[in-house]
């Protein structure tokens, strides 16, 4: 095969991000039409007491037959509207939105598609299994948002009151922007192991530093857990901590340092 010059880099480049651009178009286009639905359905889910992880938390209280308001609590939102034209720019930002999401797949198979002519073979087995697990990860954690950080958080700001003579009227915008906030924070956050591996393969972080500083990570997970669920109960906290923990110990287990990559070329 013929060596690329950089103008047929930059054309290949080019011709990656019109099909990039087009995928994620036709998905806008669909979900701005299923957005009516998807809003019933999916979106405002959360707010209603039928929602899957509130059902679950009902479920979990009447077997071990538990009286906490956390286990019985009724939950219902209704949201309101105070800007004429929020309707129709959140119509289209979430369909945005939503779209960017279920296309990263496609998105990081084109990348791979454009960088692989360029890897050894070595390193093709190496950035496709990162890609593949980064994949994975990212959308584990849009999943754990959207069915028990969101909902938790959600409850909780929603049902806090600074005075019994205040009453909480939620805004649609409120909403939305902790909705899509949330998820995909906790979407990237999942991409911790793999940007963990990505800077011990150019040497920039070895799991011996990560095993020095455990615990300091541990007190800044539990720190970012707080801000990113700033609820008064050890569960919701714990709902947030506990998975991004068990990344941190992902990161140690999947790098390797110099010696141990030494020894299994060896063998």
């Amino acid at each position: 095969m013929a060596e690329m010059t950089f103008w047929d880099h930059l054309d290949e480049l080019r011709r990656v991000l019109f099909r990039v651009c087009g995928v994620w178009f036709v998905l806008l286009i669909g979900f701005f039409i299923a957005m009516p639905y998807l809003f019933d359905t999916v979106i405002l889910a959360p707010c209603h007491n039928d929602f899957a992880f509130y059902s679950l938390l009902h479920k979990i209280g009447d077997l071990l037959q538990l009286s906490d308001e956390f286990f019985t609590q009724q939950f219902e939102v209704k949201l309101i509207n105070i800007n004429l034209a929020s309707p129709f720019f959140i119509h289209i930002s979430t369909a945005f939105w939503m779209s960017v999401v279920v296309s990263v797949p496609y998105l990081l198979f084109e990348i791979w598609g454009f960088i692989k002519p360029a890897l050894y073979e070595n390193e093709k087995s190496n950035v496709r299994t990162a890609l593949g697990i980064g994949t994975i990860m990212f959308f584990l954690g849009v999943l754990l948002g959207y069915f028990m950080v969101f909902p938790l958080t959600l409850r909780f700001l929603a049902t806090y009151q600074i005075s019994a003579e205040i009453v909480n009227q939620i805004s649609l915008n409120s909403y939305i922007d902790n909705f899509m906030m949330l998820i995909l924070m906790m979407g990237l956050v999942f991409e911790l192991p793999l940007v963990t591996w990505m800077l011990a393969k150019i040497g920039l972080v070895r799991k011996s530093f990560l095993r020095k500083y455990r615990k300091h990570a541990i007190v800044a997970i539990f720190i970012i857990a707080a801000i990113i669920t700033p609820t008064g109960d050890p569960f919701t906290l714990s709902v947030v901590a506990i998975p991004l923990c068990l990344l941190y110990e992902m990161s140690i287990l999947i790098i390797k340092d110099k010696k141990e990559e030494i020894v299994e070329e060896e063998e």
